[in-house]
């Protein structure tokens, strides 16, 4: 049955924990995609509660700021939110509509596209690190490290390009080959960040091929959109099925308490946005920032500088006639 809408939606901290629940990755889970995980899931709404699912979206982004507003004031933690996805999954519409309410100047937007020639010559996280968002941000990766486990994955010719050590590479299935290394040390870096402040939501975008197939359609049609669609994006649709298990060994292997993921139904734009500011808002609710409390002195100092403001007379008590009065009085 359809869920129905209250006139105030309910997004408090305990409410929102169990909405997004059922799209919570629990670590030591086993994937394998597409079983278990609906594309086209809308997680019990239906197109006629559109609206419904508007008005909690819009409660839920003004919650978003006021939790955003207080982390700055804070300033102990941050928030990486990653979000990776196949071609057209809505990474970019996500974020512009679930951080459409927030201060843009508190949000920083990362984007990774092919590596540079510098950026080859470092370690495959080093181009990342600058862009961890400081205390009080939140930020925002547009794909992320996980390409490296994802990409590099299923054209194994993009890791000769990184140059590594003889060795290094290790083989296919091994207990200690390249995927099984990398997914330790993500783990392992996201566990630094979290232990130093850095919350990790992880947002997987479930789309389904044929999805995938209408939105590229749609981009090909429509003039205005032909700027997101290039013969590549059809090209890489022949590898669908190694994606689809390199993102399943990705969320098996890298889900954990300190950074977990949440595989975000996308065949249905309105609900996904829905829910990833629902696991946003999640992480948000769990640090609880506060504003800070000022101290004895400081109070003192302000009530000070309260009693001189209002010992201050308006202009027009002083003067007894405003500036443009008097030039209308005067002048000619």
């Amino acid at each position: 049955m359809p869920i129905k809408v209250k006139s105030k939606p309910d997004v408090s901290p305990k409410r929102v924990r169990k909405f997004v629940k059922p799209f919570l990755v629990p670590p030591g889970t086993k994937v394998r995609l597409p079983h278990g995980f609906d594309p086209a899931s809308t997680g019990g709404y239906n197109r006629a509660d559109g609206a419904g699912a508007q008005q909690i979206l819009q409660a839920g982004i003004a919650v978003l700021a006021d939790y955003q507003a207080r982390l700055a004031a804070q300033g102990t933690h941050a928030v990486l939110v990653i979000l990776q996805a196949m071609d057209a999954a809505g990474k970019d519409g996500t974020i512009r509509h679930v951080m459409s309410g927030v201060n843009p100047q508190g949000v920083d937007v990362s984007g990774f596209k092919v590596p540079s020639a510098d950026e080859l010559a470092h370690d495959y996280l080093w181009r990342y690190q600058a862009k961890i968002p400081a205390r009080g941000r939140i930020g925002i990766f547009n794909r992320s490290y996980y390409e490296e486990a994802l990409v590099v994955r299923v054209h194994p010719q993009l890791l000769e390009k990184q140059r590594l050590p003889d060795g290094a590479a290790g083989h296919e299935g091994d207990d200690d080959g390249i995927w099984q290394r990398r997914f330790r040390e993500i783990n392992n870096y996201e566990r630094y960040l979290s232990d130093n402040g850095v919350r990790i939501v992880k947002l997987f975008l479930n789309l389904s091929r044929e999805a995938q197939r209408n939105r590229f359609i749609s981009r090909i049609d429509e003039p205005a959109k032909n700027w997101k669609f290039t013969a590549a994006d059809a090209r890489e649709r022949a590898y669908w099925d190694a994606y689809q298990a390199a993102f399943s060994d990705v969320l098996t292997n890298t889900s954990t308490r300190w950074a977990p993921w949440y595989i975000v139904p996308a065949d249905n734009k309105w609900f996904s946005r829905l829910v990833a500011a629902a696991a946003i808002g999640k992480v948000l609710a769990d640090i609880d920032p506060q504003y800070p409390t000022v101290s004895t002195d400081t109070k003192a100092s302000l009530d000070t500088a309260r009693r001189e403001l209002e010992a201050e007379n308006p202009p027009s008590k002083r003067s007894g006639k405003t500036k443009n009065t008097k030039k209308k009085a005067g002048g000619r």
